[in-house]
């Protein structure tokens, strides 16, 4: 195999893969980017058998073939490359020529036939959906998710797509670890007569790359998720990521989602979030429970840490209800605050050892945070 491309061409496609290649040891050739040439394009794959990232980019075929190159060496070896063309050659026993303007590396590969194969997509249906619309939907969704936890499937985003009312339909992100609950919603624009509800799993990996894929922007055109048996595939342009989905059964989000939270409070988003980051300085490291007191016109935030002190800060608020103490971990609260749109932000309550609802009104999102003891 021979071929020249761009350097912003390479380093663009290995920067789309390094998400997902494999940084342990327990397979040398998921370390490893699979490079195939043909027809005026090279493809570029990258997987670690539970996600897939694959995507073609323009270059001058020289020789077509195949060849795999380890994606951490590869990818420092083309940051340091000037702009300009880059020819890869590849040679016997799997080793690799790469050369630059009058740089020169020559590295060892392994052979592509050990290189997974590419999974063939099981999907039937097929949804475009709006580039910004999914971004925020992961936005506002993803922070709650699971980080390595025990329970397996809080490591994953909920995905529904369900009717909302009479022909239209929606799609709905949800993300919990058991401490707190964000929840977000969008309607579909596109037709979407022929598609099924569907409730499904996405591993949180997923989703990250999926972020990252529509931040890069560019005139790739709108996005496309396809939903199989047992795998998400999203497509937007020549990128193409395929991810299994995450069996079991999600918890009963429903269920966590207060009623009857009578006490209703608005605050300036910037005001409340500017209070929280400053108290928690003084907060327990581990817990970063922060002290929240309501009363009339005001929230009272209080930190205490025997061995560093305490803090106190008060942010006027819209309350006229009868005031009370409860607890939260501040951090959980900003994040919830951190996607929110509009300058105010409103906050339900029932009691002291009830959940705090965060709401945006007609922006289909909702935030709740589990109260905890200070």
């Amino acid at each position: 195999m021979k071929i020249k491309i761009e350097r912003k061409e390479l380093l663009t496609g290995i920067q789309r893969v390094q998400g997902v290649v494999e940084k342990r040891n327990t397979m040398p050739i998921l370390s490893h980017i699979l490079m195939e040439a043909q027809r005026e394009k090279i493809a570029l794959f990258a997987t670690d058998l539970e996600i897939g990232i694959q995507g073609a980019y323009p270059a001058e075929i020289l020789e077509p073939g195949r060849l795999t190159f380890s994606a951490r060496k590869l990818y420092e070896i083309i940051r340091e490359f000037p702009e300009g063309k880059v020819e890869i050659t590849g040679e016997a026993n799997n080793w690799v020529v790469i050369q630059s303007g009058k740089s020169h590396f020559r590295i060892v590969g392994l052979p592509p036939e050990e290189f997974p194969t590419p999974p063939s997509s099981d999907a039937e249906s097929k949804l475009p959906i709006d580039a910004a619309a999914l971004s925020d939907l992961i936005r506002r969704t993803l922070y709650a998710s699971g980080e390595n936890d025990a329970r397996y499937i809080l490591n994953g985003v909920l995905v529904q797509l369900q009717e909302a009312d009479g022909k239209k339909k929606l799609i709905r992100f949800v993300a919990t670890d058991g401490h707190r609950l964000s929840l977000a919603e969008v309607p579909i624009t596109a037709d979407a007569g022929s598609l099924s509800e569907q409730n499904i799993i996405v591993p949180k990996k997923a989703i990250l790359e999926i972020k990252k894929a529509l931040d890069e922007g560019g005139d790739e055109g709108a996005p496309e998720l396809a939903i199989g048996k047992n795998q998400l595939v999203f497509r937007r342009g020549s990128f193409i990521l395929t991810s299994r989905l995450m069996e079991g059964n999600y918890p009963n989000y429903r269920q966590v989602i207060p009623n009857g939270n009578d006490k209703r409070v608005s605050v300036n988003r910037e005001e409340l979030e500017g209070g929280l980051r400053r108290v928690s300085l003084l907060a327990r490291e581990k817990t970063n429970a922060v002290k929240f007191t309501l009363e009339s016109g005001r929230i009272l935030l209080n930190s205490n840490n025997p061995e560093m002190g305490e803090a106190n800060e008060e942010v006027s608020a819209s309350f006229a209800g009868e005031g009370f103490s409860t607890g939260f971990n501040a951090r959980y609260l900003l994040d919830a605050l951190s996607v929110l749109e509009g300058e105010e932000a409103t906050l339900e309550f029932k009691d002291a050892l009830s959940p705090c609802l965060i709401k945006e009104e007609g922006k289909g999102f909702l935030a709740v945070v589990m109260p905890m003891r200070v």
